[in-house]
């Protein structure tokens, strides 16, 4: 297929720093997978090196403009022979290069500290005494936050770790201040930028050079980048893709973007790429082909997407491929001392999904219209630990995160199965919807197969707004599913949201309530509020009168058009409450201020919550009616089980007994058992291992012991020796 073609992929300045975003990864599995030649790089890394280094830090401060110091800038400033001298240490630390630097960083008296030091919290307090590493690597992001403030005042306004211009993408339906921009000037971050993808371009020498946008603040590199490649390198075609273009650029007829790139892809990038590919070796001469494909034809924006063209099956796209990135370069950073909150930002994870889209797709807020929820296909569970086992052998990195809208949990209880019975040692993170089916026993078994932390949706923490954002859940069983994977140590980040339609006063300050009382429980570790935004692909968009919204003119200029403005005639405030939430919410993940009044948060009177002061203790406290499912399956996570017959005296006669032994990574059970009972005991045991091929449901278990019953199997599934085997690592799934 490839007849001399390459494809450069790149991700543009800015996006995290711990770990590469997956889109490059994704995509170059699926090239080598189809033998196009292609490579990656990850220019919004480099840029990020280049800057935080010696020789970088000298240049900011030489042509750094010193009329638009603030009084923080000039500290810093005054302090850069500190910055300088220090820069590379600090960069190597993040890097986990010379990790013995760790106490000498901890002592507090290492780095020069800026602004963000006065916002960070008691050092010793968050981490403790033997916590130095994470307290360094926490004092070592500070620095490097201080530093960003001083280069976005005064060198870069529109600088940032994670973004870069990010403002320009936001709400930009008309493309006149973005092309403004892009027609400027060079600035100093944009020359760092465009000299080392130039440099790249010079090493692979590509004939396609593509872009991922995921974020707003993505998009202006891509543009800039994209724009020099046209004027220096003509020959070279310009691709652009991502989560932006899926959600934003969906109407575009802006010509002027196209000075810039050749082509933008919607949605899922395969197919599509394929078509692109065949359509430039062919000299674009029958663009009828392409599929979900903007570009400029006799001075028009065209869209074409072939109606009989089809995606790749999720199963078929391949193992995610990290050849070229420099995964030792990836910086570990910690922004907030909160264990569950620093997964984001702290640690190299590779990146994975269990399936395409989302199995619920319903909830009211998401863009289910669009493919990348609204096409759900799973991957089967031998394919994604497939692709797990290749990823170790590729990157040695055993850490996986699980990016999924939501991932199914019928599929992930058989992906932990399945880790298990191929012995694999991994740790994983993922995305859930909190599903009555999260019990104990399959948080245990999530557990056990390495899930070390999940990420949900409470959003509104109302019943009421909960049932018409068809959310699917309830206060009380987030609540109880939150319990059950803390229980099982687990850790919870709960997605909060505030400002649906209809919201009150009264329910803002109610569910503030109900998620202080999740911290003050123990069954959520971490959160984080987000403010509403009404989108053009979710079903309050389409239809904002059902949800009682008074939708807004949309004013559409040619470009960016997604977001959507309106009105609620019967809800709060919203905008008064935002730093209320907010800074209660940082103070609660830092186990501070959970019995302070709610009052005591804002600087305006607000209601009395009228939530129950124990609604989330009982909830999670409450019995789950107990109705026995006999098709459940039994899993056998304990040690081994040994057996022996021994004699016992049973009023005064000596009767032979089975004792079975089990040893495990912690502790020993010893149970005996009339020798009947016992050989079947021994052997529901074996059979429903993880190693066994067997399925073995409850009612199995009836039918087997059924001849040594003199009661019930209810009954008897409540006598001491059975519940200590369901203790013990007996699990009913």
């Amino acid at each position: 297929m490839q007849n001399g073609t390459k494809i450069l992929l790149v991700t543009p300045p800015f996006s995290q720093l711990n770990t590469p975003y997956p889109a490059s990864p994704y995509l170059k599995g699926f090239f080598d997978k189809h033998n196009i030649a292609s490579s990656q790089y990850d220019l919004s890394l480099e840029v990020i090196l280049s800057i935080f280094s010696k020789k970088g830090l000298k240049k900011i401060f030489e042509i750094a403009d010193k009329t638009l110091f603030s009084e923080d800038s000039q500290r810093i400033y005054s302090l850069r022979n500190e910055y300088i001298n220090t820069i590379d240490i600090v960069i190597d630390f993040l890097q986990n290069k010379n990790q013995s630097m760790a106490q000498y960083i901890a002592r507090e008296d290492f780095l020069p500290k800026g602004f963000y030091f006065t916002q960070a919290g008691d050092f010793d307090e968050e981490f403790g005494l033997i916590g130095f590493r994470d307290k360094a690597r926490h004092i070592c992001t500070l620095y490097l936050e201080d530093l960003c403030f001083f280069i976005s005042e005064s060198i870069d306004s529109d600088f940032g770790f994670s973004r870069y211009a990010e403002r320009l993408g936001r709400y930009a339906s008309s493309f006149d201040e973005l092309n403004k921009k892009l027609h400027s000037p060079l600035t100093f971050i944009d020359e760092i930028m465009v000299s080392s993808l130039f440099k790249k371009i010079e090493e692979e020498k590509p004939s396609i050079v593509a872009f991922t946008v995921p974020f707003p603040g993505n998009l202006y590199s891509a543009l800039r980048c994209g724009g020099e490649i046209k004027k220096k390198y003509p020959n070279i075609k310009v691709e652009m893709g991502g989560g932006f273009p899926n959600t934003e650029l969906r109407s575009l007829n802006e010509i002027r973007v196209f000075d810039f790139v050749d082509y933008i892809i919607l949605d899922d990038g395969e197919a599509p790429f394929l078509k692109l590919i065949d359509y430039i070796q062919n000299d674009c001469s029958d663009d009828s082909s392409l599929m979900r494909t903007f570009l400029l034809k006799c001075g028009k924006v065209v869209y074409r997407d072939d109606s009989l063209s089809k995606d790749v099956d999720f199963d078929d796209t391949g193992t995610p491929s990290y050849e070229g990135l420099p995964l030792e370069s990836y910086l570990s950073v910690i922004e907030v001392a909160n264990p569950m909150h620093k997964l984001w930002s702290d640690g190299r994870w590779n990146k994975l999904t269990f399936a395409h889209g989302c199995y619920w797709g319903k909830c009211a807020f998401c863009d289910g219209s669009l493919d990348y929820i609204g096409r759900y296909q799973p991957a089967s569970a031998k394919t994604i630990v497939d692709r797990m086992q290749a990823l170790i052998d590729q990157t040695k990195e055993r850490g996986f995160h699980f990016v999924d809208e939501a991932a199914p949990p019928a599929l992930m209880k058989e992906v932990a199965v399945e880790i298990l019975k191929r012995g694999l040692k991994v740790t994983w993170w993922t995305n859930v919807r909190f599903e009555k089916s999260f019990t104990e026993d399959f948080c245990e078994l999530l557990k056990t197969s390495g899930c070390i932390a999940v990420s949900g949706g409470l959003e509104v923490a109302s019943d009421r707004l909960l049932k018409r954002i068809n959310k699917g859940v309830t206060i009380d069983q987030v609540a109880k599913v939150a319990s059950n994977f803390t229980k099982a140590g687990i850790l919870v980040h709960a997605y909060l949201m505030y400002g649906f339609p209809t919201q009150t006063d009264q329910e803002v300050v109610d569910s503030l309530e109900v998620v202080r009382q999740l911290f003050e429980n123990g069954v959520i570790q971490s959160a984080f509020w987000h403010r509403l935004a009404m989108t053009a692909h979710s079903p309050l968009g389409k239809n904002p009168e059902k949800y009682e919204a008074v939708a807004l003119p949309c004013n559409f200029k040619g470009f960016a058009d997604n977001d959507r403005f309106f009105e609620d005639p019967h809800g709060a405030d919203f905008d008064k409450y935002a730093d209320g939430l907010k800074k209660s919410l940082h103070n609660y993940m830092h186990g501070i201020g959970l019995y302070y009044e709610l009052q005591d948060w804002f600087d305006f009177n607000i209601r009395t919550t009228e939530v129950n002061p124990r609604k989330i203790e009982k909830a999670i406290s409450a019995k789950d009616e107990e109705i026995l499912n006999m098709n459940k399956r039994l899993l056998w996570l304990g040690g081994v089980p040994e057996a022996q017959t021994v004699k016992t005296v049973v009023k005064k006669k000596s009767v032979e007994r089975l004792e079975i032994v089990i040893n495990n990574k912690t502790e020993v059970i010893d149970l005996t058992f009339p020798i009947e009972e016992g050989n079947v005991i021994m052997q529901l045991l074996n059979d429903c291992s993880v190693d066994s091929e067997k399925i073995i449901l409850l009612s199995d278990f009836e039918h087997r012991i059924n001849n040594c019953l003199k009661q019930p199997f209810e009954k008897y599934l409540k006598t001491e020796n059975i519940r200590e085997l369901f203790q013990f690592g007996l699990l009913k799934l």
